[in-house]
């Protein structure tokens, strides 16, 4: 697969797909190589980033990465291929770049290149997008388990999260049969229990919500800011837009004082 095939399979935006044509002639691949390798490798990435980042420390708007982590997702899909992966949940996962860019001009108001803390977990195949829903290899105190994540572009009607669940257990033991996980957990501000009040008794929020039980609340994160009202996450509470009813509903509640923040639950497979 070239490299312009990849942009065409995963939809990057044009404007993107021209301007790092002429990006990647400024990436000193001989001095990134040994990052890209690391970028591939789940117990490496997080450290290959890091120091892809310290030689790309001058890379406005982070092309240059961005170059870097679709030559990684472009030679996984080797790997996917050995492994017999259907090629739609390499794209399916893959597709996460296009995603982060249109994530970043909502809220910033321009497209660039701000979650390369984030995908090295596709690049690294440790984490699929199958249907509504990403999986990602993650323990859990001390036992196998797998994290779900929530895109933003996720249906989460339960029929959708139904068939994600069951595609999901299907993938997982056809692909990785020695990866024997138990549970799902679930990170997120979907899993506030202070939304609970704000949600309809139809809403699909609630209904994702109940099929976990609830390990911790963390009162204070503010990630639910930029992910709900697509913002940044410093944006002041009155500044909020209230476009939707829970954009409203969470907005009157923070300039009452309450709190959203995000909650940590469980699911038994």
């Amino acid at each position: 697969m070239t490299i312009q095939e990849l942009y065409r399979l995963i939809g990057l935006q044009p404007a993107i797909a021209a301007k790092l044509e002429s990006v990647r002639q400024q990436v000193d691949w001989l001095q990134a190589a040994p990052c890209l390798e690391g970028l591939l490798d789940g117990d490496t990435a997080p450290s290959a980033y890091r120091q892809l980042s310290e030689i790309l420390s001058e890379d406005t708007g982070h092309f240059q990465l961005l170059c870097c982590y679709l030559e990684c997702a472009r030679r996984a899909f080797d790997r996917y291929q050995r492994q017999h992966i259907p090629t739609a949940v390499y794209v399916d996962t893959m597709r996460c770049f296009p995603r982060f860019l249109a994530e970043c001009e909502r809220e910033q108001g321009q497209m660039y290149f701000n979650r390369g803390w984030w995908a090295y977990r596709q690049t690294s195949m440790q984490l699929f997008r199958i249907g509504a829903l990403e999986y990602e290899f993650l323990p859990h105190q001390g036992e196998a388990a797998l994290a779900l994540h929530i895109p933003t572009d996720a249906d989460l009607s339960r029929a959708s999260v139904d068939r994600s669940l069951a595609r999901a257990a299907e993938f997982f033991s056809t692909y990785f049969p020695a990866y024997q996980y138990k549970r799902y957990t679930c990170n997120s501000w979907l899993l506030s229990p202070q939304i609970r009040p704000l949600l309809g008794p139809k809403s699909n929020i609630l209904a994702f919500q109940s099929r976990f039980h609830i390990l911790q609340e963390t009162p204070g994160d503010r990630e639910f800011i930029q992910w709900l009202f697509q913002v940044p996450p410093d944006t002041q509470y009155q500044s909020l837009p209230a476009r939707t009813s829970l954009q409203t509903g969470v907005k009157t509640l923070l300039l009452q004082g309450g709190a959203v923040g995000c909650a940590l639950g469980v699911m038994e497979r």
